[in-house]
């Protein structure tokens, strides 16, 4: 029962589609119209609007932070993570956008760094040095990603290492088409206007 719950606020908790909100209330339209249609913060930076792409960010993490302490601290670390997974799943299928929202990052961060800060912070670091040497950043996610449960496992976590995994697979099947322009060559630079 505790686990039905933490994955429903979970879940609650990661659809709120921040990108669209606040890209609305500031008047820059639907998100969904421009770029890659997607509701999060890369997107709305194509807009050119550094404030909203910023509040953006820290909001949609925040929707992964939340539930992963508050379970994690009222029914153990195993509810934490559940609330996570589930949060990220709101995230990537909100049931308010018709199961239709972002790829995950942030809210995927934000998840990884409440389940552990140290894992969070590295996979931060890995994207903000891949952002810096390619510009680009879905390749500096999926390589955080998938570098988040290497570094688990290493340090010998096999249960965060494969949530860590569930989390990246579920990442990059969000990011199919990112892949495809990825290996085409036309994947658009961070901060790239559409």
């Amino acid at each position: 029962m505790s686990a039905l719950l933490a994955a429903l606020i979970g879940y609650l908790s990661g659809s709120v589609p921040y990108g669209l909100l606040l890209s609305r209330m500031a008047g820059l339209g639907d998100i969904r119209k421009i770029g890659s249609g997607n509701i999060g913060a890369t997107n709305v930076l194509r807009t050119g609007n550094k404030k909203v792409a910023a509040a953006t960010l820290l909001l949609d993490a925040l929707k992964g932070v939340v539930p992963v302490l508050a379970f994690g601290a009222l029914l153990g670390r195993e509810a934490g993570l559940v609330a996570g997974i589930a949060a990220l799943i709101g995230h990537v299928f909100p049931v308010w956008l018709g199961f239709r929202g972002g790829k995950g990052v942030a809210t995927g961060a934000g998840v990884l760094l409440a389940a552990a800060w140290w894992l969070g912070l590295a996979c931060a670091l890995i994207w903000l040095v891949m952002a810096k040497v390619t510009r680009i950043s879905s390749a500096s996610a999926l390589t955080a990603c998938f570098a988040a449960p290497l570094i688990a496992w290493l340090a010998g976590d096999s249960q965060l290492a494969i949530f860590a995994l569930a989390l990246a697979l579920l990442i990059a099947w969000r990011h199919q088409a990112n892949i495809r322009r990825l290996l085409a060559g036309t994947e658009p630079r961070i901060g790239q206007k559409s």
